[in-house]
C-alpha cells in the first residue's frame, strides 16, 4: 500500500498558486489513473485504486499547509501505511522552476508542511520536491509561494506534471534517482 500526498491550501483563490502544485500533481494523477472519485476523508480530499497492481492512496490536506500533518497521521494509522510507504509532492523555493528532486527523509528545509509531516509522522518518508524558483524581485518567500503561476508557467508545468504521472510507476518502485533523471530529461 503506498500514499501519495500532494501539499497545498483549499481556498479557491490559491487553487493557481506555487504553494498547491502538489494538489495539482495529485489531480494529475487522480485523471491519469482513474483513480476513484474525491471524497472528504481524514480531513482531506482522498482517492484510491490501483497502479502497477499496487494499492494507492492519494489525499490532498484539507488542513491548510502548515498543518498537513494532521491529516496524514489519520489516514495512515487507520490504513496501517508505514511512514516508508508515502510519497509527498511539494513545492520548493531552491530547486529552479520546473524541475524536480527526489529525497527520502532528511530536513524540511523550512518548508511549513513538511515539518508539520514530520512533527506527526517521522521523517521517514519520500519527497518529490518540484522547482517553483526563487522570486525575481526582492520578494519574501511567502509572498512568492502565495503567488499564482502566470499563464506561460503553468503551460510548462503541466508538461512537468504530465512527465511525473507518466513516470510514476518508477517512483512507486522507490527508484528516486531514475525518477528525478527521468522526469527531468523528457
Amino acid at each position: 500500500m503506498l500514499l501519495f500526498v500532494g501539499l497545498g491550501n483549499p481556498t479557491p483563490d490559491s487553487e493557481n498558486n506555487r504553494h498547491n502544485i502538489g494538489f495539482k500533481i495529485i489531480d494529475t494523477i487522480n485523471k491519469k489513473f482513474s483513480l476513484s472519485k474525491q471524497k472528504p476523508k481524514f480531513k482531506g480530499l482522498l482517492t484510491t485504486g490501483n497502479i502497477s497492481n499496487k494499492k494507492v492512496y492519494a489525499i490532498k490536506p484539507l488542513t491548510f499547509m502548515n498543518n498537513s500533518g494532521i491529516c496524514i497521521r489519520e489516514l495512515i494509522e487507520y490504513f496501517k501505511i508505514d511512514a516508508e510507504n508515502v510519497i509527498v509532492f511539494h513545492d520548493d523555493l531552491d530547486i529552479s522552476f520546473g524541475k524536480i528532486k527526489t529525497k527520502f527523509g532528511g530536513s524540511s528545509a523550512g518548508h511549513n508542511g513538511i515539518e508539520s509531516i514530520d512533527k506527526f509522522i517521522g521523517k521517514d518518508y519520500s519527497r518529490v520536491r518540484i522547482g517553483i524558483g526563487k522570486p525575481k524581485l526582492k520578494s519574501s518567500a511567502a509572498d512568492h509561494v502565495l503567488k499564482d503561476f502566470d499563464e506561460e508557467e503553468i503551460e510548462e508545468l503541466k508538461k512537468v506534471m504530465d512527465n511525473i504521472a507518466s513516470s510514476l510507476e518508477i517512483l512507486i518502485d522507490k527508484k528516486l534517482d531514475l525518477f528525478s533523471s527521468t522526469v527531468n530529461n523528457k
